[in-house]
């Protein structure tokens, strides 16, 4: 039904100096669609989908000629009311409301108690774009001008920025960068960002190249009063060139042509690395860039130096940046300078090529109030279109706003919480089966096992055909796996080589990328071999490459899916430009267009179809990118090929957490970073203490994190290759092994809750703790589940750290069992062998048996540890872990709950059961309390020790 509602009189107040408004308003089932006055838009929708949830669409025409959404699949309902009154239209749910003002179109959303959330600024113009000769606009919108809010989300980003608010983030998908436009903020809201294409937080403006023709970053470069930087290129010590160059931009393989003859290199062949490299230099190189840069503006001015191989950054002398990336997969790092206007800065760049890339941008400050703001703008739209959720007061309540609106978090298998290794790359069928034997005769708890790429012949990519010289019976090794009470992971990409079998199924059919082949580009594997992807827009695309999958490899029993280099990534270092266009023509538009979804519509395949396949199995899939929705596919990520340095350890942090509060729950990292130094695998003495360290401690961080798992190149990653000579590591290492088996029960029940109440498993301090300002910026702790605080430690020799303990909440230490009040900084022990790890008061955390993987004992004992000092619940969940009979409803849980009172704790009644579910279960207690510190006894307790049936009991504290 549709109403036409008169806007013209009735809402010209007479007590107001405004104009009569000529604005037109249409009622509509699920909302209304405005015709402002003025403004940008032509016309205005608002839609409610459920409670506190609306969708809010500006055009520049008549007509709401939108894309359908990949992301959300909640269609819109939802009682509400609507009225009309001075100047604005209310459209009302029980816990937000959303106005608009007939004016001009502005839209903002309050709380049930009338407190703003979010709050439209003034509406940008649409900007008419023309791609492929199909109109598009450009588009931005800014909210909350000025605000003060925490801000966080929009995916997985590796510069150490936790709370975004006056930070900028571009969304575009890359191999260690992860778009996911959907923020949240400690006012309680959500806000989803329904476009595809690049899109960036913060300053809508592209950061500008810093150089003498850089006016648009705000920013002049002179050498000895002249335009430009100097750049000196060493060849060995020797100055090979000296000359002035207008800016520092090396950042592509289309810019590689512009290096000075004279100081050009030979190169040497690599060992294989898999990636995109053409060896390294014969000659050491060095270059030198220095300028003098003035600010036409006063403020801090934002820097992002794109590189790859050793850079160092001063600035009046001063080092401000020093970073190592991996030359084949480059990326940002950031830096900022307070500068003031006029005044000269000196900077100077070192930078060792080694066949590398580098470029240098910059911006100039923006007005206070617009830094400080939710600003998002991207390339390509036919309109805006976003969706507000109201969290109802917590970041907790907006995140199942986001997940009512695109899908549920499934559960995956219970062994995807146990240890996964993995390794670039087990060669032989020999190699990985060897491993996992010896983990099991050494009795090193494990689950999962991963064979990475290149099981087929080289010039075979896509057919996922194994190498019988290296792979002779892979039937054999995927049962030897299982009988080894073990599961596999296999590699499998949307990448072809075009001659194979199912390239030409494929091509024939027009679903691969042709414009990839067209460019003649080959990629690093032997010789080169022309190559690229399918384009998965279509669904007989995408249940064709599932189909090859299915009949060579699903049928083998394998029992995860590693979707790789889903970006996608058919050749590094290509511009954003090029990339944009070989992901074109597509079934919805230029490659520009649909430039971040690539990741979600490949995994949303692959999982509808692979639960088609094996109706009964739970499915897995890893995948390196994704996109707003990919936790209803199934889906883990991880944070692609970092780089082996302790800025890559601390930038995960973030990452992770961000990721979390983004929406997806599941997440995970190369242990010990991907790609490592040559000072590592060349296994120099002098700095093998450093890198046994790196390794331990990044070990103890992916102890904490949602799915544990080694993976990266030479030197190998398994723990007793690791250990090597050093038993105080080895002890360490199995010890946070055998540590995360005994939390299994916590770990599985808080699994569980990210699909029974929209959870997170990894969580961001101002999730539970957004009253207390000082948590906002902290990026380097976290909370793990509900109960643990950990701080891991990412600075080398560090055998202390600060900890903040977030106000709110008291703590214990988890190694010593000390016990501190909240809301204050403390210097935590840092032993080489342990990371600071806090369990907050009124925790309850249920521990199982040793075991050396997830199936066995699954009706073990149970020790339930009470951390006393406040009131406190728990939900204890289990089920068969390995089939989607929880979609039936299929489980235990088991309410337990803590108070501090009485000193009694209440173990409820089961609701629900499974099918192989223990009926009897041997339960003890363990009291941890304020007056006597205990290091975690994980032993069954004679003293509070009860059999349970599923009646409900108690337990008084003595």
């Amino acid at each position: 039904m549709k109403t036409r509602i008169s806007a013209l009189a009735a809402l010209a107040l007479s007590a107001s100096a405004l104009p009569a408004i000529a604005a037109e308003v249409e009622r509509l089932d699920h909302g209304v669609i405005v015709t402002p006055d003025s403004g940008p838009a032509e016309q205005l929708r608002v839609l409610v989908y459920g409670d506190g949830r609306f969708r809010v669409s500006a055009v520049p025409d008549e007509g709401f000629d939108l894309p359908e959404s990949l992301m959300v699949t909640e269609q819109p309902d939802g009682d509400f009311t609507l009225t009309e009154s001075g100047g604005m239209v209310t459209i009302a749910t029980p816990t937000a409301t959303a106005e608009v003002r007939l004016a001009d179109g502005h839209v903002r959303f309050l709380d049930s108690a009338g407190t703003v959330l979010l709050d439209e600024a003034g509406r940008g113009a649409f900007r008419p774009v023309t791609i492929e000769g199909e109109d598009f606009v450009a588009i931005s919108q800014q909210f909350n001008r000025g605000t003060d809010e925490g801000i966080y989300g929009l995916g997985q980003h590796q510069n150490g920025q936790m709370n975004y608010n006056g930070e900028d983030v571009e969304l575009a998908q890359h191999n260690m960068d992860i778009a996911v436009p959907f923020l949240v903020s400690t006012r309680g809201y959500g806000l989803l960002w329904d476009n595809e294409s690049i899109t960036r937080f913060g300053d809508p403006r592209a950061p500008q190249l810093v150089g003498a023709g850089s006016k648009d970053a705000g920013l002049t470069v002179t050498t000895d009063g002249k335009p430009g930087w100097q750049a000196e290129y060493y060849l060995g010590d020797d100055l090979a060139v000296r000359q002035v160059e207008p800016a520092i931009n090396y950042q592509f393989i289309r810019d590689q042509a512009k290096w000075p003859e004279a100081a050009k290199a030979g190169t040497i062949a690599t060992p294989e690395s898999g990636q995109n490299t053409a060896g390294i230099s014969a000659q050491k190189q060095k270059v030198v860039w220095t300028g003098t840069v003035r600010p036409d503006v006063t403020g801090t001015h934002k820097f992002r130096l794109y590189s790859s191989s050793y850079v160092k950054v001063f600035a009046n002398g001063e080092e401000v940046l020093d970073r190592w990336r991996q030359n084949w997969n480059p990326w940002f790092h950031n830096f900022e300078l307070p500068m003031t206007a006029g005044q000269p800065v000196e900077l100077k760049i070192e930078w060792e090529p080694n066949q590398g890339y580098i470029a240098l941008y910059g911006s100039d400050p923006l007005p206070e109030a617009d830094r400080h703001s939710v600003w998002l703008s991207s390339e390509v739209g036919k309109g805006i279109d976003y969706y507000f959720v109201a969290g109802v007061g917590s970041i907790d309540g907006a995140i199942a706003g986001y997940r009512a609106l695109t899908g549920k978090a499934v559960m995956l298998p219970k062994w995807a919480y146990g240890f996964w290794q993995s390794r670039q790359r087990y060669d032989t069928q020999d190699q990985l089966l060897d491993v996992l034997r010896t983990y099991r005769e050494r009795r090193i708890p494990i689950d999962n096992i991963v064979l990475d790429w290149r099981y087929w012949e080289d010039p075979k990519w896509g057919s996922h055909e194994f190498d019988a010289s290296r792979f002779a019976d892979p039937d054999r090794m995927v049962d030897e796996v299982h009988a080894l009470d073990g599961n596999i992971m296999i590699s499998v990409w949307p990448k072809f080589y075009p001659d194979t079998e199912y390239g030409k199924q494929l091509d024939e059919q027009g679903f691969l990328y042709r414009r990839p082949l067209e460019a003649g580009q080959k990629d690093w594997v032997g010789p080169g071999y022309a190559n690229t992807f399918y384009n998965p827009y279509t669904k007989d695309a995408r249940d064709l490459y599932f189909k090859q999958i299915d009949e060579s490899l699903v049928s083998k029993g394998f029992d995860a899916w590693w979707l790789d280099a889903v970006e996608p990534d058919w050749h590094s270092n290509l511009s954003i430009e090029e990339r944009k266009y070989q992901m074109g023509p597509t079934a919805r538009g230029p490659g520009a267009a649909v430039f971040n979804s690539y990741p979600l519509i490949h995994a949303l395949g692959f999982a509808e179809n692979l639960r088609e396949a094996q109706p009964d199995k739970r499915p897995f899939i890893l995948t390196r990118s994704g996109f707003g929705g990919i936790q209803r596919a199934s889906s883990a990520l991880w944070s692609g090929d970092v780089a082996a340095r302790w800025d890559d350890l601390r930038d995960q942090i973030s990452a992770g957490v961000n990721l979390s509060m983004s929406g997806i729950p599941n997440w995970t990292h190369d242990i010990g970073g991907f790609s490592v130094e040559d000072r590592y695998t060349q296994q120099d003495p002098a700095h093998q203490d450093e890198w046994r360290e790196l390794n331990l401690r990044w070990f103890q961080f992916g102890q904490w994190t949602p799915l544990f798992r080694s993976h990266g190149e030479f030197p190998f990653r398994e723990v007793y290759e690791l250990a090597q000579d050093d038993r105080p590591m080895y002890d360490a290492m199995i010890g946070a092994l055998e540590e995360r088996y005994r939390l299994m029960p916590y770990i599985y029940s808080v699994a569980a809750d990210t699909y029974w109440r929209d959870g997170s498993i990894m969580r961001g301090l101002a999730m539970d703790f957004a009253g207390d300002r000082r948590v906002w910026d902290i990026d380097d702790q976290y909370l793990f589940g509900k109960a643990f605080l950990v701080a891991p430690v990412t600075e080398f020799e560090a055998r202390e750290r600060e900890v903040y303990l977030p106000a709110g909440a008291d703590w214990y230490d988890w190694r010593s069992g000390a016990f501190h009040r909240g809301g204050q900084a403390i210097t935590a022990a840092a032993a080489r062998e342990s990371i600071p790890v806090f369990v907050r008061a009124g925790s309850i955390v249920p521990t199982g048996p040793a075991i050396q993987h997830t199936g066995e004992q699954p009706g073990g004992p149970v020790v339930l540890h009470v951390f006393t000092g406040a009131d406190g619940a728990f939900n204890w969940h289990e089920d068969e872990g390995t089939t989607r009979s929880y979609e039936q409803g299929k489980r235990s849980e088991i309410p337990l709950q803590w108070d501090e009172a009485s000193g009694t704790l209440t173990i409820g009644a089961r609701q629900g059961e499974f099918d192989g579910m223990a009926a009897k279960r041997a339960v003890s207690v363990r009291f941890h309390g304020p007056g006597r510190a205990v290091t975690p006894d994980f032993g069954e307790n004679d003293e509070y020790s009860l059999v349970y049936d599923g009646s409900p009991l108690t337990v008084r504290r003595k």
